[in-house]
């Protein structure tokens, strides 16, 4: 399975501060800019200027409530962003075993000659 990758995406989730306030609004259901700022070690700014980078794309999404968004995680695309960790993995995976056969065989045809490093 090939999933594209969304730099985008994968940008706004590189962040762990993004990431953890993921973490807290998805055990939350919810939450605003002011209750993220309570449970995390930055302003209530910094909160509202990171909610807009995953809003803008598309991890969370904000419902206006009195003076105040509430924000809440939009899971088709956090899914979709797991799907794309997933899928990197895989390949990277794939690409250290064929280096480790690589260096095996090579081994393998010194230890057969004789040759040495």
């Amino acid at each position: 399975m090939t999933t594209a990758v969304d730099d985008s995406l994968w940008s706004a989730v590189g962040d762990p501060t993004r990431r953890r306030m993921l973490d807290l609004l998805l055990a939350d259901g919810n939450g605003t800019a002011t209750s993220l700022s309570e449970q995390l070690p930055v302003t209530r700014q910094a909160i509202a200027k990171h909610l807009g980078v995953l809003d803008r794309v598309g991890l969370v999404h904000a419902t206006p409530a009195g003076r105040e968004k509430r924000y809440r995680v939009d899971e088709a695309q956090l899914a979709r962003a797991v799907a794309q960790l997933s899928s990197v993995g895989a390949a990277w995976d794939a690409r250290l075993r064929r280096i480790k056969q690589i260096a095996e065989a090579i081994q393998r045809s010194k230890d057969q000659y004789g040759t040495q490093p």
